[in-house]
């Protein structure tokens, strides 16, 4: 028998950042009404898996939260990410040839830091699931392409140093929409030159020049990258309905991306068009996912010709693709010192706002430039949510892939930061070991976790 598609729907009945935000339960409701009455879930090519809960661990090993995952989750985001690592478990077991978890919160924007709420998002379910991915199963080269109408900075923020991530991310220009990033010459950092992709959209694109991207940027350099995994940022706010968004794609668009790129796994994130879109736009990935026949999946206000594309967008869409292709060809020909200057470490500054709860973060990331691995990475910052004090913390995260001298000379650091006095909190991301400590000053207390997944499923910061 051919293999089946694995399905798990998680609402979060119990979680909305309010009652009429766009990010609420509704969203899936009408998707699963809809799903139902197709009798999409009795066909032999569907598979349906029950939700599970992530752990703490889990979250400890992609995200600082301060002062503590805790404090950033719920039971509800412990929730979706833990269903996407079931459908995991199960494609990499064999069980099920690919996954489509329809779960919210949605994730993309939270970046490794996380102080708070932004852009809808907590913790980033893909991140979470890569590092998971990597630790559990033993797989290292993974690409994610993200198709939310929304830069996936978060995500891009995560994997920015890492040579073994390719992230792609096709969304509407910055500079029209949140969160104002995703520019094409954003590429990743010294260590991971053209690893990072982005093409931004000019307003208004439709379903032919979607397309064109796909066609000529997206499947060739994933098939070059050669991936062992391949996970869809399946957002839906692209869609020409989405009150967020000013981008005209359709579900049969979306289902023909999904055939084309044959994604491992594909995890829900934005889409807010919870009557006109989602619905047929979810029940066109699960049937292009499970080789089923999309083509009479149509919004009944849908017609062929109506969006005519702006030939002047259009040309500039492919002049981005023919640059961003150029690059990603020349990456093991350029001077990185030209670019990243020569020095020992790799620095950015950052700028963060968490717009949903108003805390402005500013960042200090440096990266150890190391030619046996990626090097760590060390990261300074401070937020302020209103009046009150600013939190200050330090962290250090060591790759999985990391040499035995940044090991060592990230525990120096380390232990340099604990006795600092600017430090409210110091943390360290050992995924060498798959060690996790915070050091909280107020206490002078050291908090350490590690093991497997399952032993050190909770800690807390009295």
């Amino acid at each position: 028998m051919h293999k089946k598609t694995g399905l798990i729907f998680f609402p979060a009945f119990d979680w909305a950042i309010s009652p009429t935000h766009p990010e609420r339960e509704e969203r899936l409701l009408y998707t699963r009404d809809q799903i139902f009455e197709e009798g999409v879930m009795d066909l032999p090519q569907i598979h349906e898996y029950a939700p599970r809960l992530a752990s703490i661990y889990d979250i400890s090993r992609t995200h600082f939260c301060v002062p503590q995952v805790q404090n950033q989750v719920t039971e509800a985001h412990l929730i979706a990410s833990g269903s996407i690592l079931q459908l995991a478990d199960s494609v990499v077991s064999g069980e099920i040839k690919n996954g489509f978890a329809i779960v919210r919160p949605p994730g993309h924007h939270a970046m490794r830091v996380v102080h708070g709420n932004r852009g809808f998002c907590n913790i980033n379910n893909e991140a979470i699931l890569v590092d998971y991915l990597r630790r559990r199963h033993g797989i290292r080269k993974i690409a994610i392409v993200d198709s939310d109408v929304h830069h996936g900075d978060g995500t891009q923020d995560i994997f920015y140093h890492d040579p073994d991530v390719l992230f792609i991310s096709f969304h509407q220009d910055g500079r029209t929409i949140y969160p104002g990033s995703g520019f094409s010459d954003e590429l990743g950092g010294p260590g991971a030159y053209a690893r990072t992709l982005n093409v931004p959209l000019p307003p208004g694109i439709a379903d032919e020049t979607f397309m064109y991207v796909v066609d000529n940027l997206v499947l060739p350099v994933v098939n070059e990258f050669q991936p062992e995994l391949v996970i869809n940022s399946a957002g839906q706010d692209n869609h020409y309905s989405d009150p967020l968004g000013s981008m005209r794609f359709t579900a049969e668009a979306y289902a023909d991306f999904t055939q084309k790129l044959k994604p491992n796994l594909a995890v829900l994130e934005g889409g807010y068009a919870i009557e006109t879109a989602l619905p047929y736009v979810n029940l066109a990935i699960i049937l292009a996912l499970a080789g089923i026949d999309y083509s009479n999946v149509r919004e009944p206000d849908y017609y062929p010709g109506k969006f005519k594309e702006s030939p002047e967008k259009v040309a500039q869409v492919h002049r981005m693709v023919e640059e961003l292709l150029k690059t990603w060809n020349t990456r093991d020909q350029v001077d990185f010192s030209q670019i990243f200057g020569s020095g020992k470490y790799y620095q950015r500054k950052k700028f963060i706002f968490y717009d949903t709860d108003y805390i402005n973060e500013q960042q200090l990331e440096q990266v150890r430039r190391c030619n046996e691995c990626p090097g760590y990475i060390t990261i300074a910052s401070r937020a302020r949510r209103g009046n009150p004090a600013p939190v200050s913390i330090f962290a250090i995260t060591i790759p999985l892939q990391a040499c035995q001298a940044c090991h060592s000379e990230a525990y120096d650091i380390y232990d340099q930061a604990k006795k600092k006095p600017e430090y409210d909190y110091v943390y360290m991301q050992d995924k060498y070991t798959d060690k996790y400590r915070t050091y909280v000053k107020s206490k002078g207390q050291e908090l350490v976790t590690k093991g497997l997944v399952e032993n050190a499923k909770n800690y807390s910061i009295e």
